[in-house]
């Protein structure tokens, strides 16, 4: 699952890179940072967890949530995997919303 949200911030143009190091009993996920062309802002620049153990919080296709108006993005895990609001609500399915990132 970890590696399923690092690979939708990539591809959403939240982070530059992630990658995979082996730390001998586990491994690590090593993020790397994306920021403007005169490095003075993050593109990432807040991500909030919407759904905890104690809270789960499920949406329809119907009830999908906008970040920012559109401007955000919500992380949805489905049944076809960990997606963004705008692949499921093009799938037309539902699931657990795991966090929210502007």
């Amino acid at each position: 699952m970890k590696i399923a949200i690092a690979d939708i911030l990539v591809n959403e143009g939240y982070i530059a890179k992630y990658e995979l190091v082996d730390n001998g009993n586990f491994k690590d996920i090593r993020i790397t940072l994306k920021y403007n062309k005169d490095k003075s802002e993050k593109a990432l620049t807040n991500l909030k967890r919407i759904s905890k153990p104690g809270l789960r919080v499920y949406v329809s296709c119907e009830n999908m949530p906008k970040v920012l108006g559109g401007l955000g993005t919500a992380i949805i895990s489905t049944n076809k995997g960990v997606i963004t609001d705008k692949e499921a609500r093009n799938q037309n399915i539902g699931g657990e919303v795991l966090a929210f990132v502007w």
